[in-house]
């Protein structure tokens, strides 16, 4: 920090002597002078300067950078350019990804400057929120999307941008095999917005640790994403969207594969480490498979997802990187509550003089469970205020006090374990008496503790707790906007059914809507088909078994040889999805036989067939 300082006295020399200067970042920015208290530094290896220069425009904003020593930023450069084109692409055929792509320069031999997106968190600070082991818990990013989007409409945007910058950043980093990825290098924006930074890593040069690689997994994609894009912990419609949408991507870069390799041949003298021989090109090459059908590319890419969503590996490297980030981390950095955007004070609030939790109500967003209504007095008249907390919040709040003070200062905490269903009614009234008696000693425990900001932060009223004051809410199932129609009690299935060369092919894309079992758990779904008429049952084909979902993902291609044109007329598709019980008979889901006369299979016929008793489906 002192050598900052002193560096920072140089700049402020610099401005005193030559007025103003334009940033080489881009030459419409015009700065006139350094904001020493807003500059600070990046823990990373290279210890990356975080600088705030005051614009020469009196109504613009600070304009933030960072200035970065140790890298070539040429190779972030490229990197940033490939990925842009790649947007350009996708937008030059309907489909944006909302990508978020920033300036980057290289200003000499190993430095440079990179523009700071605002409103923006690293995936590290948004897990550690939910201390340490964050980056094994799935709620952390929901949570924060949720605190920063209060209102149901704003969530849902956020959600909707997170799944199509997601998506573009999965096929952009696989293909471009971009490394060295940690949950400090990957950034979400409030409004939903996901991206990467720190391209020093890429065309699959990945660090290793002996002989292992340190990015196992094919691309970051993990289980907390996962509960964004589905609402939940368990497959939605909307994660059908989101391989759809990765699908579709990467099928339009590798129409353009060419280019790239055109582009990426151009910089092979331009003396980047990373990019220095074919091996390097061929790397693109295999990534973009240009040699595959479009139908194989999505299988192959669904495969990938798949695997990534699976691996451990990335979930255990953003860990170690948590633990590894530890040590930097400031003796006086207080602890936050991560449900709420902002810290409030007993200086900036009313003084509190009582608190009274008054009911608990059922929720179902973001999830099943109970909420606690508190009623907050404040000294000012006529000051009362309702807010919404969770038990698990209520935890939050005694594990963030008992970093801060001795336990014999706090009153004991309610016990987390129940016995029997820990959601239930009972044991929400039982825990409603026991909060009212915790939170009456804590606003009347010793000054320090009763008056400290985490306690005013938690009483203080969040957006979400104006539905509180009075009313009731309604309650709205999380997955509402998704939710299977009425009627179609089998589901449906999508399907892509074409015709060429004497061979019918069916892709089985994704699955909605199934019905759970009759003890109540979700299905192990699998698809079998037939051509009939077959008597010798040797048109039999099956997918993969998918576990535990009502929503599976499947795209898989299955394939009938030597059927003549002639042929089809005469043919009928019958497809059945069962649930895989082990040693038990497996269960009959729903089906539907399709008469390929009524298909022009011409040309490729996609969409969702109704899933029911026998009979003929429509599409």
């Amino acid at each position: 920090q002192g050598i900052l300082r002193e560096g920072l006295e140089d700049v402020k020399q610099f401005f005193k002597a030559n007025g103003s200067c334009r940033l080489p970042l881009s030459p419409s920015l015009l700065v006139k002078g350094i904001v020493p208290r807003d500059c600070s530094y990046f823990n990373s290896n290279a210890v990356p300067l975080k600088l705030s220069f005051q614009n020469v425009d009196p109504l613009g904003e600070n304009i933030r950078v960072i200035f970065k020593c140790g890298d070539d930023l040429r190779q972030d450069m490229l990197t940033l350019q490939m990925i842009r084109i790649m947007n350009k692409i996708w937008v030059q055929e309907g489909l944006d990804m909302r990508m978020v792509i920033f300036r980057c320069f290289s200003t000499g031999r190993g430095r440079g400057m990179v523009e700071m997106i605002p409103n923006a968190e690293t995936l590290r600070k948004i897990q550690v929120e939910h201390g340490v082991t964050g980056s094994f818990k799935d709620r952390p990013l929901a949570d924060w999307l949720q605190k920063h989007n209060p209102k149901e409409d704003e969530y849902e945007k956020a959600v909707e941008n997170f799944i199509y910058s997601c998506a573009g950043c999965c096929v952009a980093t696989y293909v471009l095999g971009i490394c060295d990825r940690h949950n400090d290098n990957i950034m979400l924006k409030t409004t939903g917005h996901m991206f990467h930074i720190d391209f020093g890593r890429f065309l699959g040069h990945a660090q290793m640790f002996g002989n292992i690689k340190r990015d196992r997994a094919p691309f970051v994609f993990t289980s907390d994403m996962a509960y964004v894009i589905n609402g939940g912990d368990k497959p939605s419609s909307r994660f059908h969207d989101f391989v759809d949408l990765c699908c579709q991507a990467y099928n339009l870069i590798r129409k353009h594969t060419h280019l790239f390799l055109n582009l990426l041949g151009l910089m092979l003298s331009c003396g980047i480490p990373e990019l220095s021989d074919l091996e390097d090109l061929k790397y693109v090459y295999d990534a973009l498979r240009p040699q595959d059908s479009d139908a194989d590319a999505t299988t192959y890419f669904t495969r990938l997802i798949e695997s990534s969503l699976g691996s451990v590996a990335t979930k255990l490297n953003f860990f170690i990187h948590n633990l590894a980030q530890m040590k930097f981390t400031g003796s006086d950095a207080r602890p936050t509550l991560s449900f709420a955007p902002r810290t409030h004070t007993i200086k900036t609030s009313s003084r509190i003089r009582d608190v009274f939790l008054c009911r608990h109500e059922r929720v179902f967003n973001p999830s099943k469970g109970y909420t606690y209504v508190v009623k907050v007095q404040r000294e000012s008249p006529g000051e009362v205020a309702f807010v919404q907390r969770t038990f698990e919040e209520f935890q939050e709040l005694h594990n963030k006090l008992r970093l801060l003070f001795p336990s014999s200062l706090l009153p004991s905490f309610p016990s987390r374990f129940v016995i029997g269903r820990s959601r239930g009614e009972a044991v929400a009234e039982r825990r409603k008496e026991e909060l009212n008696g915790y939170i009456w000693h804590l606003i009347h425990a010793a000054p320090e503790v009763a008056e400290c900001d985490l306690i005013y932060t938690f009483f203080h009223p969040l957006p979400r707790d104006e539905k509180a004051a009075g009313t009731n809410p309604t309650p709205k199932p999380a997955d509402a906007t998704w939710a299977r129609p009425l009627g179609k009690v089998g589901g449906e299935v999508k399907l892509s059914i074409s015709y060429k060369n004497n061979k019918l092919f069916i892709m089985v894309m994704h699955i909605r809507g199934l019905p759970p079992l009759q003890d109540g758990n979700d299905p192990d779904p699998y698809v079998k088909t037939y051509l009939l008429p077959d008597p010798q049952k040797t048109t039999k084909r099956k997918t993969k078994v998918a576990r535990k979902t009502c929503n599976p993902t499947y795209n898989e291609m299955l394939v009938y040889d030597g059927i003549p044109r002639g042929d089809l007329q005469q043919r009928e598709l019958r497809l059945s999805v069962l649930s895989e019980e082990g040693f038990w008979e497996n269960i009959l889901l729903g089906e539907v036989g399709i008469r390929l006369r009524d298909l022009d299979l011409a040309q490729e016929k996609m969409g969702w067939f109704a899933l029911g008793s026998r009979g003929h489906g429509t599409l």
